[in-house]
């Protein structure tokens, strides 16, 4: 069992920047590949960022790639998505992942484990 808690989510204005982070307790962290997802009201929960165990891989989609990014610190057990140049459309509750020995899965249901999200709104 992992549990996983983000937070960081808030308001901000279009182009500016927020910093989330899920903290994950339970079994080894390094085990897992880990993801971020969001979701908006009537929508499927779509893919943001992935990263393999160790750091070294990461993918991104195409709507984020060059302003989010996706790391982690397995010391303390802790996966950050750097969010900048943010606009209107990145609004959704984020979501982070866990998907135990994966190599980086872009599909969420490939995941075994989900935090209760945190809601990101970008005011234009």
């Amino acid at each position: 069992q992992v549990q996983l808690v983000e937070s960081g989510g808030g308001l901000v204005q279009a182009g500016g920047s927020l910093r989330l982070s899920c903290a994950a307790s339970g079994r080894s962290f390094s085990n897992y590949a880990m993801g971020w997802f969001r979701q908006t009201p009537g929508k499927e929960r779509g893919f943001v960022a992935t990263i393999n165990w160790n750091g070294h891989s990461t993918y991104y989609a195409d709507s984020v790639k060059g302003r989010f990014t996706i790391s982690r610190d397995n010391t303390n057990d802790t996966v950050y998505l750097q969010m900048n140049s943010l606009k209107p459309e990145d609004t959704a509750v984020y979501y982070c992942a866990a998907d135990y020995f994966g190599l980086g899965n872009r599909n969420p249901s490939g995941y075994d484990y989900w935090g209760q999200g945190t809601q990101v709104t970008v005011s234009s």
